[in-house]
This record gives structure tokens, C-alpha cells and sequence, in this order.
């Protein structure tokens, strides 16, 4: 994690300093992965093991935009991390290491740091996975990170997009619409709410789960999958668009939690939500009807909910049916940069 070069002041070797930094923040979390060398080279080396395939996924959060930036650090950090382990959760694949780009205002000095770095510690050690390298740099506006996630998997069973056939089922992990819901929560949109319901669904919104163990077991089992980072129909109209197929969704079907249940109740309208608001980080699938049952038998073994909520069939796009047939698809696909 090479900080960039440049003339110092008579201060440079003090706390703020960024090699300084990079050495106490950031160098501990790399301590457990040899090829990252105590981050005091301007790369790493990482060597798959025999018969496996390097899995690599990239994103970016921005202050304001994927976060508020008035959390604790150490939930940026984790949110930041695990965002990059949900792609490789819909793959299939294992965490090896990450790389980290960090670009700090002015007011985020070191008690604020260390929250951060130690946000990311408690997901090392939870998710298995450690530091490679990346950059520091200081920015003099808004707070924004990058993280670079790699990961394993035996060659050829990755998880993709384009493997749906007609005649799958569509399955989904966890509950929907949580974090949507919790974004509005935050916000203080969701006043009909109990207020345990309210910080229930902030906290899925700040703190996604990623479905690490279930996109292992998947392997060899779903014919596509992807994460939930868009919204439902978004990211399922990914999938149909990559295998040339229409998904028809029963809205009856999905799975929400008690307070998503209770917020829909209050005001329906707030299904389009659920379906289109994203960040959920669960896992969206196909998987052929004969592995239904071996289906159950991963969810229990990994701990993790799995619902049908639809079928595969010929055409394109996506469609979602009230329990009269009715078409309840929400106009808005799912959230997207750049569009307003």
C-alpha cells in the first residue's frame, strides 16, 4: 500500500505522516499474507493454488452516495469490504486478499483511522481474508474508497450470469428490500415504523451480510447467479439479458423480513422499493427443479434462508405478478450512476 511520494516537512515523521500511517494502520492487516511483504513494496505477489482460478471484483464507495459519512468508521470499513465479498460470494468463490485506495479529507485524522483499520481487522478475521496492498492518498473534499477484492475457485466452477435455461427456478437468499428500506429509515422517512423495526432495517442497510458460504456451496448446483447490489428486478434482468431469458417473479413469494413486512402493510407502494432499492447483498440464482431438494439440504448446512420465488422461461426481461396475475413490475429497473 505505497503512499505517493512527496516532499516532506519538517513534520514527516510524526503520527499524521503517511508512511507512518500506512505502517500502523494498515501494515498489521497484512501481516498474514506473505505475498503483500508488510506493504513496503510498491505491489504484491499472489499465487493461486494448483487447478484454481483467480476471481478479482472492484468497487468504489463515496460519502454521500453508497454511505452518509457520519458512521462510525469502523462500519464504513466493513460495509466498504463487504460489498467486494458479495461479488465474490456470486461466484463461488473463497476471499484471498484485498487492496484498498483510500482517498482522506482533512478531518478524518487519526482516532478516526484507527476505527477504520480496526473495522477491517474484525472482517479479516471473520471472512478470512487480509490486506494485499493499495494506496493513501489525501483528497480535499469528500471521503471515497476503492477496494479490490480477489478471491479462489476450482477452475471452471465459477458462478456467471449467462448459465439460466429456461425452466429454472429463481431463488433468492436472505430477505429483500431491508437496506432500501433501512436507507429510508435513516433518514427519518419511515416514522410509521416501531422504532426497533426502524434500526433493525438501518442496520442492514450499514452492515450487509455476505452469503459467502452459500455462493461456495452453489457451485456445481445453480446454473447462474449474482448478488443484489442494483435491486432485485435490476439485478435478475442482468442475468435474463446475459442468458437470453425472461424471468416471471411472484411478488407473493419474496421473501421480507417482519419489519418490511409491516412497512409494505402500512404503505403498499413501498413494494417498488423493495423490488428496485438495492444493496441487499443476498444472493439471486437459477437452479434446474431436480435440485430443489439438494437446495434445502445447502441452506441448512450453510445457515442461510433460500426461497423460490420464480421461473425461467423463454423471452426476456422480467416480470413480477401480484397474487392476482396482475403485472406489478415496477417502472424504475433498479438504481443506476449517472442517470439523475
Amino acid at each position: 500500500m505505497a503512499a505517493r511520494p512527496r516532499r516532506k516537512s519538517a513534520k514527516s515523521a510524526e503520527a499524521g505522516d503517511e508512511f507512518e500511517r500506512i505502517r500502523r494502520y494498515f501494515a498489521p492487516l497484512a501481516q498474514n499474507f506473505p505475498g503483500a511483504f508488510d506493504l513496503t513494496d510498491d505491489a504484491a505477489l499472489i499465487v493461486p493454488g494448483p487447478g484454481q482460478q483467480l476471481v478479482v471484483t472492484t468497487d468504489a464507495l463515496v460519502a454521500g452516495v453508497h454511505f452518509f459519512g457520519d458512521e462510525q468508521a469502523s462500519l464504513i470499513a466493513r460495509k466498504a469490504l463487504r460489498v467486494n465479498l458479495s461479488d465474490l460470494a456470486a461466484m463461488g468463490a473463497t476471499p484471498l486478499a484485498y487492496t484498498l485506495a483510500l482517498a482522506l479529507p482533512p478531518d478524518h485524522a487519526e482516532p478516526w483511522l484507527a476505527d477504520f483499520a480496526a473495522g477491517l481487522a474484525a472482517d479479516q478475521a471473520e471472512f478470512g481474508i487480509y490486506l494485499a496492498g493499495g494506496d493513501s492518498v489525501a483528497t480535499p473534499s469528500t471521503l471515497t474508497m476503492s477496494i479490490t477484492a480477489l478471491g479462489t475457485i476450482v477452475n471452471g466452477q465459477a458462478l456467471r450470469r449467462n448459465g439460466a435455461v429456461v425452466g429454472d427456478l429463481v431463488c433468492v437468499s436472505g430477505t429483500i428490500g431491508d437496506s432500501a428500506l433501512g436507507l429510508i429509515a435513516r433518514t427519518g422517512g419511515l416514522g410509521d415504523l416501531p422504532r426497533p423495526a426502524q434500526r433493525d432495517l438501518i442496520g442492514r442497510f450499514e452492515l450487509p451480510q455476505p452469503r459467502l458460504s452459500l455462493g461456495r456451496a452453489l457451485a456445481g448446483v445453480a446454473h447462474s447467479a449474482i448478488d443484489i447490489s442494483d435491486g432485485l428486478v435490476a439485478d435478475l434482468g442482468h442475468i435474463a439479458r446475459a442468458s437470453d431469458v425472461r424471468m416471471v417473479i411472484d411478488w407473493a413469494r419474496i421473501p421480507l423480513s417482519p419489519p418490511a413486512l409491516l412497512a409494505v402493510a402500512k404503505q403498499p407502494q413501498r413494494r417498488d422499493l423493495i423490488l428496485g432499492g438495492g444493496e441487499d447483498y443476498e444472493l439471486a440464482f437459477t437452479i434446474p427443479p431436480d435440485q430443489a431438494g439438494n437446495l434445502r439440504a445447502i441452506a441448512l448446512s450453510v445457515g442461510v434462508m433460500v426461497t423460490e420465488i420464480g421461473r425461467v422461461e423463454s423471452g426476456a426481461g422480467v416480470t413480477v405478478l401480484d397474487q392476482d396475475g396482475n403485472d406489478v413490475t415496477p417502472l424504475s429497473g433498479g438504481y443506476r450512476h449517472f442517470e439523475g
